[in-house]
């Protein structure tokens, strides 16, 4: 597992310097999105890999692994945001990483977590069945919204977010492993 452990930070800490990279670029202007609109920016690009997947021909160059780097990054500003309420307010870019850090940190604990009692079985997983399982999280999301955020006995929908982290984290690793 420490194997495991050192390829989940690599791939964080690219997702990481992307997501410093933006916000240097574009302020912290996702501030103003709320849950739907994260859940769909994750949407469209999650369909985009499955598209690409199934024609297994592509007409625009964003590369797969950048795909899910960025829902890895949509998936940390979807628990941002539920912490705090959408607003207009540009967060410094150290405030940012704060908060991006310590979200990273949740989505490593629960990865420790499930891939302890699991035995790390997304290593046998196909990279289509983790971009459906990120599908699935997204439409739980969805309809934990249309439910006014409530569950009855199901996990809510920083889990969801949470779990999308490790998907698209998982991807990576398996990719960087010349898996497809």
């Amino acid at each position: 597992m420490s194997q495991t452990n050192s390829q989940y930070d690599a791939v964080i800490t690219a997702c990481r310097d992307i997501f410093s990279k933006k916000t240097k670029d574009y302020g912290t202007s996702w501030r103003v999105l709320r849950t739907i609109s994260v859940v769909d920016q994750i949407f469209i690009k999650a369909l985009r890999i499955r598209t690409i997947q199934e024609v297994k021909e592509q007409m625009i160059s964003d590369d797969i692994p950048g795909e899910f780097k960025g829902i890895l990054n949509y998936a940390v500003i979807g628990l941002v945001q539920l912490q705090r309420s959408p607003g207009i307010e540009d967060l410094p870019l150290d405030v940012a990483v704060d908060l991006y850090n310590s979200q990273i940190q949740t989505a490593r604990d629960t990865m420790l977590a499930k891939n302890h009692d699991y035995g790390e079985a997304w290593r046998d997983m196909s990279l289509h069945s983790m971009v459906d399982l990120i599908l699935v999280k997204l439409l739980r999301i969805k309809q934990i919204l249309q439910n006014d955020g409530k569950t009855l006995i199901s996990e809510g929908i920083d889990a969801n977010y949470v779990d999308i982290i490790n998907y698209a984290a998982f991807a990576l690793i398996l990719i960087g492993e010349g898996k497809e």
